[in-house]
This record gives C-alpha cells, structure tokens and sequence, in this order.
C-alpha cells in the first residue's frame, strides 16, 4: 500500500516530466532507482520504468521535456531582448528623493545636510554616493 502522503505529493505533479533539469540527471534517477529495485509507475498514463521499454519511452519524454524547457528558455530571453529594446524599465523604481539626494551628493553637500533634508539613511547616503 502507498503511504498516503506520498501519493497524494505525487499526485499533484503535472502531466510534464519535472523530476530533472536534463536527459542525463533522469537516466541516473531512473537507473539509480532500478538498482535499488524500485520501478516506477505513473497512475494517470500507464507509464512504467519497467523493462527496456519503459526505460526508453521515460528517456524520450525526459528529452522532450529538456528540448521544451530550452524553448521557454530562449522566448523568455527573447522576450526580455524584445523588451528592454523598446525601452521598458526593469527592477523597482527609484524612490522620490533618490534624485534630490544625488542633486545633493554632486553639490557636494555634507553627509549630514543630505541625511537631515532628505531623510535618508547613512547606508542609503553611501550607496547613492558610491552609484553616483
């Protein structure tokens, strides 16, 4: 009988193969598991790892799966490229008095008239001056 948690832990993985980043990382889990006497067996499927052609078909969707990942990959970079391209700002954006603070660090003001007027951390002082 499967322990209880275990299958349901299982049960909510998706119909995708995401137990390796690569081909090679799940031809060792499977092989480590046959030697261990484990065979595996998907539910929903009917796949199995028994016998060479169980091995084969896992193979070939653990390839499928890492040839999938490598496409989401590059749309994703391409995405990005795409994006800042056009002009489109990542990351958080600069805080109100970021510029005030810097008009300040260039006019070479005092780390304490900064801190005072602006309301600025010392930390946040020497990072802007540091980046500026």
């Amino acid at each position: 009988m499967l322990n209880c948690s275990f299958y349901r832990l299982f049960n909510k993985v998706p119909h995708r193969f995401l137990w390796s980043p690569n081909t090679a990382d799940m031809i060792k889990i499977v092989d480590n598991c046959y030697k261990k006497g484990v065979i595996i067996r998907f539910l929903d499927n009917g796949l199995s790892t028994e016998g060479t052609m169980g091995k084969m078909v896992i193979q070939i969707l653990a390839a499928v799966a890492e040839a999938e990942r490598e496409r989401i990959l590059e749309r994703t970079n391409e995405g990005y490229q795409f994006a800042k391209e056009s002009g489109v700002k990542f990351g958080r954006k600069p805080h109100k008095s970021t510029a005030k603070a810097n008009e300040m660090i260039a006019q070479k003001k005092t780390m304490k008239e900064v801190m005072e007027k602006i309301e600025v951390s010392r930390a946040t002082y020497f990072r802007l001056k540091k980046l500026g």
